[in-house]
């Protein structure tokens, strides 16, 4: 092989790089997915599981970085005589941590689904055909430990869980640990606008009202923290703390300037925010509630520190948000909705999967799928769901009839 070509021998080289490359993105999409055990109450799609030998994978990439580094040094040999082996050891080196492991690991952390399906269609043969082979060095290497694994453990067994397809968990406390990191993960792809209350169900206090009126608001409000504004919540003025005024409710002495000096500046946020920088923002300003604006300026609602939170470690539930108010059930199974639903919530509520990158709330979904206002009822389906239009009010879809059907999956 030493005879080869000089450009031969780079071409072979450039290529067994490649495949070991691919080696280790594949180990490494599958050790990051092995980290998220699925929740069998998540209704999220399975994730895709290793198909073959993981310890047939390692020996195969291990077998590739071997091979490199002999062909490279019997080419820096052939071109630099005695220096050639040092010439080689370097570069090879180089290459290998480079190309082989920092920018595979890279890559799988952020792409671990794609890349581990990728590697299960394409080394799926070529693992399986080492499987023989890593029989044998496993054999070797359990018989070398044997002097220093004399007692075994009670939890120790002979079947290595890598040796076939993964098969995750349903570990409760392990999915807690898990869940909790692929919720700090998830924040790095999401932004303030992807979990924003918008504005059309945001609680606040409007200033023009009466008094008697906002002391109203006030009583049954189950919210801390309201944004105060005159006539439209575009001209938010600040955020009022209830507590500071909640003495001043039963004995009926509110007054405006009262409910004025209590307020504090409001905290504006752009709708672009990552959820992870909000959430040192929130750290660093010691706010716990920002109005979200767009690029012009218009309030498009509300984010809070909770939700973020709840994005990181699941929904906060108590007894009042168990059920959403939104979705009314009927004796036939299927539901009548609020137009003004968040798709979000309704994922989540109902483990469906309504598009969620789009419109945030089910009006949107609907005036976006049929690029009109509906004024008479109107069907539709997207996927496996089916909206039938009740009502309009406004120039939005007010009240929704929706039901899954599960026998087909067309898409609009």
């Amino acid at each position: 092989m030493d005879n080869l070509p000089t450009g031969t021998m780079l071409a072979l080289l450039a290529l067994l790089t490649l495949w070991s490359a691919l080696f280790t993105a594949v180990e490494a999409a599958h050790h990051n997915l092995r980290a998220v055990p699925v929740n069998p109450r998540s209704s999220e799609p399975p994730k895709p599981t290793l198909a073959f030998n993981l310890n047939s994978l390692i020996l195969g990439n291990t077998l590739l970085k071997v091979l490199i580094t002999v062909l490279a040094t019997l080419l820096a040999i052939s071109q630099w005589y005695f220096h050639g082996p040092l010439i080689a050891w370097l570069a090879v080196a180089s290459v290998l941590v480079t190309v082989t492991e920092f920018i595979p690991r890279k890559l799988a952390a952020r792409r671990p689904e794609a890349i581990l399906l990728l590697g299960n269609n394409v080394l799926r043969i070529p693992v399986r055909l080492l499987r023989p082979l890593t029989w044998i060095y496993k054999n070797i290497a359990k018989l070398l430990l044997r002097p220093f694994l004399s007692k075994r453990r009670p939890d120790d067994t002979d079947d290595d869980d890598d040796m076939g397809p993964t098969i995750y968990q349903d570990n409760e406390s392990q999915f807690g640990r898990a869940h909790i990191i692929s919720g700090i993960h998830a924040l790095d792809s999401m932004s303030v606008n992807d979990i924003l209350v918008p504005r059309s169900e945001v609680d606040g206090i409007n200033l023009d009202d009466t008094i008697e009126e906002i002391a109203d608001k006030l009583i049954i409000s189950r919210h801390t923290r309201l944004p105060v504004y005159h006539n439209d919540i575009n001209q938010v003025e600040g955020v009022l703390n209830t507590r500071m005024i909640s003495h001043l409710l039963p004995r009926g002495e509110l007054t405006k300037e009262a409910l004025k000096a209590a307020c504090y500046e409001p905290y504006f946020v752009p709708e672009s925010t990552p959820l992870q920088l909000q959430l040192l923002n929130f750290h660093k300003q010691q706010r716990r509630m920002g109005v979200v604006v767009d690029e012009y300026g218009e309030v498009l609602g509300i984010v809070s520190l909770e939700d973020i939170l709840e994005e990181i470690v699941g929904e906060f539930e108590s007894e009042q948000s168990l059920d959403n108010p939104h979705i009314h059930p009927q004796p036939d199974g299927r539901l009548v909705v609020d137009g003004a639903a968040s798709i979000r919530d309704l994922n989540k509520t109902l483990s469906w999967h309504l598009p969620a990158d789009g419109p945030k709330t089910l009006n949107g979904l609907i005036t976006e799928a049929l690029e009109t206002i509906p004024d008479s009822s109107v069907c539709l389906k997207i996927g496996p769901y089916r909206l039938e239009t009740l009502e309009t009010e406004d120039n939005r879809v007010t009240r929704v009839l929706m039901w899954q059907n599960t026998r087909t999956k067309d898409v609009i």
